[in-house]
C-alpha cells in the first residue's frame, strides 16, 4: 500500500553538559573540564523511491543522537549523529509547531528539520585571572522538536491517465522497466507507477473514473498526484464504444479537481488498437482527432506505434534537457 500522507514526531538531540575537573598533575593545577557535544539534528533527503513514507507505517516518532557530556583534561564531549531520513521527491513537508511548509524537489536535496542543541560550557571556559578554580559549567541546551505533516505529491514529467483498463500500465511496461501488474479488469492499479524513459519520469495515474474528484472510486486518492505532471498522455482504448464520452469523463474529473489542469499539454492515444481493422481504426481516429489533434492508434504489439511513441519522447526528452542547460 502506497502510503502518501502521514504524521510524524521528530526530536533533535539534547547538547552534552560541560564538566568541572581540575588538573591533578602538580605545579599545573587549573580547570580542565571539557565542553559537551552538541545534539545531532534531523534533515530529510530525497530520493527516487515513491515507497520511501512506507518506513512511516509503523514508527511515528524519530530521535537524533544526544551530544556526550565534556570530560575532564580539556576533553568535549562527542557531537550527536545527525539523523537522515529518506523521504520521496515530491514530498510537501509541513511544520504543524511553527506552520510552516517547505518541499524536496530533487534527489539528493536535504533540508534541515530540527536543529540539535548546543553543547554546554566545561569550567575550563569560565576560568579568569579573579577565578582560576571555577566550578561553573552550563548544562546542555535541548533539541528542537517537531511534530510533521508529509504529504506525497510526485513530479512526473509525463503523466498516463485514462479510464480503468485502457493499457496504462502495459505501455509503461513496454517503455522502462516499472513492471506494473497488467490485467484485464478494472482498477488492476492501485498505486501510482513510475517508470524512467532517459532523463524522462513517467507515471501511470490510477483510478480516474466518473465522480473521482468528489471521492468515487480510488481517484480522489490519486487526482493530487497529477498536479505537478507536465504532460499528460491519455488514453482511450479502441475497445470503447464511446470514445467521446470517455474522453470528456476524464477531462471533466480534471477540471472539477483543478481547472489549470486542462491547460497542460495532451497527447492523445487510442490504445489497443490491434482489436481493430484499419477502417473502423480510421473511423475512430477521425472522431478523436475532433478533440484532440494530436491523436496516435498504439498497440504494443505493433513495434511501429511503440516507435511513434518513443520519437514523441525522444523530442520531449531534448526539450527538457535544453531547459535543464539553460536554467
Amino acid at each position: 500500500m502506497l502510503i502518501d500522507d502521514v504524521k510524524i514526531k521528530v526530536f533533535a538531540g539534547n547538547g552534552g553538559k560541560g564538566a568541572v575537573a581540575f588538573n591533578k598533575i602538580k605545579m599545573a593545577l587549573g580547570p580542565t573540564g571539557g565542553s559537551g557535544g552538541k545534539g545531532g539534528s534531523i534533515y530529510f533527503e530525497g530520493v527516487s523511491d515513491l515507497s520511501a513514507l512506507s518506513q512511516f507505517r509503523f514508527k511515528k516518532e524519530f530521535k537524533a543522537q544526544d551530544g556526550l557530556d565534556g570530560r575532564d583534561q580539556f576533553r568535549d564531549g562527542q557531537d550527536g549523529k545527525d539523523l537522515i531520513i529518506k523521504i520521496p521527491v515530491g514530498t510537501v513537508i509541513y511544520n504543524l509547531k511553527n506552520k510552516t511548509e517547505s518541499e524536496i524537489t530533487k534527489i539528493n536535496e536535504r533540508l534541515l528539520v530540527v536543529k540539535g542543541g548546543k553543547g554546554g560550557k566545561g569550567n575550563f571556559l569560565f576560568r579568569s585571572s579573579r577565578n582560576t578554580t571555577p566550578k561553573q559549567f552550563q548544562p546542555g541546551l535541548p533539541g528542537e522538536e517537531a511534530e510533521i505533516r508529509l504529504e506525497l505529491k510526485f513530479i512526473a514529467d509525463i503523466g498516463f491517465i485514462g479510464l480503468p483498463n485502457v493499457g496504462k500500465s502495459s505501455l509503461l511496461n513496454e517503455l522502462t522497466n516499472a513492471k506494473s501488474k497488467v490485467a484485464n479488469y478494472s482498477f488492476t492499479t492501485l498505486e501510482p507507477n513510475l517508470g524512467i524513459y532517459y532523463e524522462l519520469i513517467l507515471a501511470d495515474i490510477p483510478g480516474l473514473i466518473e465522480g473521482s474528484s468528489i471521492g468515487k472510486g480510488l481517484g480522489i486518492k490519486f487526482l493530487r498526484h497529477v498536479e505537478r505532471t507536465k504532460i499528460f498522455f491519455h488514453f482511450i482504448s479502441a475497445e470503447s464504444t464511446t470514445l467521446v464520452k470517455d474522453y470528456k469523463t476524464i477531462r471533466n474529473e480534471l477540471e472539477k479537481y483543478n481547472k489549470k489542469l486542462l491547460k497542460k499539454p495532451e497527447y492523445l492515444f487510442l490504445s489497443k488498437s490491434d482489436v481493430l481493422n484499419s477502417e473502423k481504426l480510421k473511423k475512430k481516429l477521425i472522431i478523436l482527432k475532433k478533440l484532440n489533434p494530436k491523436v496516435l492508434a498504439i498497440s504494443i504489439l505493433d513495434d511501429k506505434s511503440i516507435e511513434k511513441v518513443k520519437k514523441i519522447l525522444n523530442t520531449l526528452k531534448t526539450k527538457k534537457i535544453k531547459i535543464f542547460l539553460n536554467d
